[in-house]
């Protein structure tokens, strides 16, 4: 019998039938070109999910009514018949590969991209901005609510002309029509506000628009934030009688959550639990039971895949960042790979944070190339070269695999007695510990490389160079940055003390399991400084105070992680203390001064310094210098470079294959000249 037989059962929804269970979810990329048309590089991103044996390819949201429906940067767009030739040709290379499309057709309403609206007012069901902060939106007029609504439908008979199988209407997360239903938003005193009735009257016009358009063998799949999870939003309840008045032209819900105010619920933060929407999903198949139910939330496990479906609790499962990780996800689970799955670590930093908050193109922490994958295996060496790595941290995984797939001879030097470095030591925190996916996928995959030697163990040296290499790779990662002040050095090096830094608790974490009455300080509102108040604040500590020289915490933060980390601040009460800085430290209290030059002691059980990392490259004199006498190429890169984030490791490693195809070409250039 199949392992994981539900999970490649087919599903029929009306007169189209899924190959498997898994789908993939609309999700923004900011790929498309600036006019709202495809580009090559876009067109494969989406292949590769194909390729990789997904059931259900649905294509990001797409603008129907511009630029005032507009969402993102740059948005694929529907609103007239010049974009299905683009269109067609995106569903002809999904269908090659054996996957269902859909997409997604939306209004952003007031959460549209304010760059693009030319001058003009975002409109929406009343004047409530669709996140704290943003511009207010103008109410719409009865006559345009109903132009918008043949827009949906004029969309909708886009996309079936144009190929698709499926067409999602978009009705949660804070876009158009989430706008009406939730009275968070919808202050209307007309028939479209007031009662979930009235709410409810612009989404069922919507579907009943697109289904005369369609026509009622075309499947519609509706998307729903079943709880919005927010004071005065619908509840579960509230949404599950919502659906009662538009519910029957539909085919399929896909039942998400959140608002854009609580958006770690929408995209979730690292530390929920694979499935943990999946209880909403049941919810609504038990009250809907002849509906097609899509769940989402963190599924990463085919184990908790098959559990999900097993239980009833939905029929198709969304995966959407872990197909941007692993677009091999379904062919892996299938192929008796699970070993191999580079799983999403739910980190949001290349995906959400690269598009909300940045506006630019998405990017991947753990896959480092979103186009075309594993193209550097296709460009194998063509006569033998060898490369030295020096640390097994994510970086040096990366690079060593990378370049071994590629056929170079490689040898990887780890001083400690485990791979993976700060990646693998940071996931000791119970909420962070996603992040070990990525150094057991790196460490699996380096395992079945023949050609890739790793030495634990090993503090690597000059004279370990007995052979010239062609190529040494640094990734010698970072180090607590401490700069010189008053007392910190000094308690620092005492055998018993109460100061501490971020790598003494990781590295210990179970003398530091003693939480109840410790008073904590922590002094740093960076990431790490954070993470360590997360970990004391909820396992019990009786306070936690947090320093930060700048005026706000979590100021490069991901805009999901600072969504959760202000969240943890505010439910335990934690003491923040902004725009102030570190003075001195004693044996039990740190001296910190204000933006106002007042100076203020704060006693400690427990003090934290987590003023960030540096870059650390101890040998890196000695390399440029062997280097430079043995004709040597030397990289150095990820951490011990500049002290950054995993992602740009993992980038800077999979473009040493780059720097590999040039010493190949030279090579090559070399041997015809002498020959």
């Amino acid at each position: 019998m199949k392992k994981y037989q539900m999970l490649f059962e087919p599903l029929t929804i009306k007169r189209l039938t899924l190959k498997n269970r898994v789908i993939m979810p609309p999700m923004g990329t900011n790929f498309a070109n600036q006019d709202g048309t495809f580009n090559e590089q876009h067109y494969s991103y989406y292949e590769q999910r194909a390729k990789g044996g997904t059931g259900l390819i649905t294509l990001e949201n797409i603008c129907i009514d511009y630029p005032l429906g507009t969402n993102g940067t740059t948005q694929l767009r529907m609103d007239n018949d010049q974009f299905i030739p683009g269109l067609w040709q995106f569903n002809e290379r999904m269908h090659a590969y054996g996957a269902a499309t859909s997409v997604q057709i939306n209004h952003a309403g007031a959460s549209a991209y304010q760059q693009r609206l030319q001058g003009m007012q975002a409109v929406s069901s009343s004047d409530v901005p669709s996140k704290t902060g943003n511009p207010a939106p103008r109410p719409l007029e009865k006559a345009e609510i109903e132009q918008i609504v043949q827009k949906y439908a004029d969309g909708a008979a886009r996309a079936q002309k144009a190929g698709f199988d499926c067409v999602e209407i978009h009705a949660g997360h804070s876009y158009l029509i989430s706008q009406f239903l939730s009275p968070i938003y919808n202050k209307r005193t007309d028939e479209f506000g007031g009662t979930p009735e009235n709410r409810a009257r612009f989404a069922r016009m919507v579907i009943q628009a697109v289904r005369q358009a369609v026509g009622p063998f075309f499947p519609i799949s509706l998307r729903i934030s079943a709880d919005e999870l927010l004071q005065d939003g619908n509840t579960l309840d509230d949404t599950l009688n919502l659906l009662s008045y538009f519910v029957d032209e539909v085919d399929i819900l896909n039942v998400s959550s959140a608002l854009n105010d609580n958006l770690q619920y929408q995209i979730d933060k690292m530390n929920l639990k694979d499935g943990w929407r999946s209880y909403m999903a049941k919810s609504v198949k038990n009250k809907y039971p002849e509906k097609v139910i899509v769940t989402s939330g963190n599924i990463r496990s085919p184990q908790r895949a098959e559990e999900i479906l097993l239980n009833g609790d939905a029929d198709l499962l969304a995966m959407g960042r872990g197909l941007i990780a692993e677009p091999n996800w379904v062919n892996k689970v299938a192929n008796g790979q699970e070993e191999l799955l580079r799983k999403c670590i739910s980190c949001n930093i290349g995906c959400a944070d690269h598009r909300i908050a940045k506006s630019r193109p998405i990017r991947c922490t753990v896959n480092p190339d979103l186009y075309y994958e594993d193209s550097h295996k296709k460009t194998p060496v063509i006569t033998p070269l060898k490369m030295v790595v020096i640390g097994g941290g994510t970086a040096g995984l990366e690079a060593a695999a990378s370049a071994a797939e590629m056929g170079v001879d490689v040898t990887l030097y780890e001083e400690k007695s485990y791979l993976g470095g700060l990646a693998h030591e940071i996931a000791r925190f119970p909420d962070k510990r996603r992040i070990d996916d990525l150094v057991t996928y790196l460490t699996n995959r380096s395992e079945k490389i023949q050609n890739l030697t790793i030495k634990l163990n090993h503090r690597f040296t000059i004279s370990d160079l007995k052979e010239t290499p062609d190529l040494i790779v640094n990734t010698t990662g970072a180090t607590p940055l401490l700069p010189p002040i008053k007392g910190l050095h000094d308690e620092l090096a005492k055998s018993e003390r109460q100061v501490f830094s971020i790598f003494d608790l990781l590295e210990n974490m179970e003398k530091f399991k003693d939480f109840v009455g410790k008073e904590v300080v922590v002094i740093g509102g960076g990431a790490v400084g954070l993470d360590v108040v997360e970990y004391y604040a909820e396992n019990g500590a009786k306070k936690v105070h947090i320093v930060e020289m700048v005026d706000q915490l979590g100021k490069d933060l991901d805009v999901i992680t600072k969504l959760g980390m202000m969240e943890i601040v505010r439910d335990y009460n934690v003491e923040v203390h902004t725009s102030t800085k570190l003075m001195e430290v004693q044996k039990d209290h740190f001296i910190v001064e204000n933006s106002e030059g007042k100076q203020l002691e704060l006693p400690f059980d427990l003090g934290f310094i987590c003023l960030g990392m540096r870059a650390n490259a101890p040998l890196i004199a000695k390399l440029t210098a062997y280097a430079n006498h043995h004709d040597v190429a030397l990289l150095n890169i990820g951490d011990s470079k500049v002290a950054r984030r995993i992602m740009e490791g993992t980038r800077e490693a999979r473009d040493v294959t780059k720097v590999i195809n040039n010493l190949t070409a030279h090579r090559k250039a070399s041997f015809t000249a002498y020959a």
